[in-house]
């Protein structure tokens, strides 16, 4: 039996959704899908950007990093590459050989519950990695893993296909088909909050909802 399960991609996510999700901060999509599907655990190694892309997942043994070298096979321009790795980050998945081979293909992104290293590199750049933590140890090379199974990074539960966003508050996974009912909340929600700036500026806010709030509560 092969040590690396290999499942197939789901269908990409198209590019130009891709690109209106990446100009959306992820605090406005979460606020539409109830605030409950995200993770601030991982935290971001590059220079401030935007991700946005379609899941590829890989589950593997903490601190080992043979099936993320398999997945590469499977990773199509625009996917992110989601690897749950418990959490583990005595040594590190990946550094910057394998962060840069991904840019050069066209991934939109790496997420890894697990340690990164080289993280002066990863800095330098803005390709988007998430990780929990890092280390100078290396990486094992035995398996097992598998390729294209619904993982778990940071408590947030990931599928294969799944659009998944970032940016520097954290990371939001969601299904295609929640997309632009997300969108169009978020554009509104920002511009009400637009709006509320304005009042502010003008010193004319109304805070008369922190009263209603007040009455409701539950003590």
């Amino acid at each position: 039996m092969p040590s690396i399960e290999k499942n197939p991609n789901a269908s990409a996510v198209d590019a130009d959704l891709l690109r209106r999700l990446r100009e959306i901060p992820v605090a406005l999509l979460s606020d539409q899908l109830h605030r409950d599907r995200g993770t601030s655990q991982l935290r971001p190694y590059h220079k401030p950007s935007a991700m946005a892309g379609t899941a590829v997942t890989v589950r593997t043994r903490g601190g080992d990093n043979l099936a993320i070298l398999r997945a590469f096979d499977q990773c199509r321009e625009g996917d992110v590459l989601v690897v749950d790795a418990d959490g583990e980050t005595a040594n590190a998945l990946v550094g910057g050989i394998m962060t840069f081979f991904a840019a050069s293909i066209g991934m939109a992104g790496m997420v890894l519950d697990g340690a990164v290293r080289d993280i002066a590199e990863l800095g330098e750049r803005t390709f988007p990695v998430y990780a929990r933590g890092h280390t100078h140890r290396g990486p094992y090379k035995d398996g097992p893993g598998a390729i294209n199974v619904p993982v778990s990074v940071g408590g947030l539960v990931v599928r294969p296909g799944d659009i998944v966003v970032g940016d520097q508050d954290g990371l939001l996974a969601f299904a295609p088909e929640d997309a632009e009912a997300a969108i169009a909340g978020a554009l509104a929600q920002h511009a009400k909050e637009e709006a509320t700036m304005q009042a502010i500026r003008e010193n004319r806010w109304d805070r008369s909802f922190v009263d209603q709030l007040e009455a409701r509560a539950v003590n």
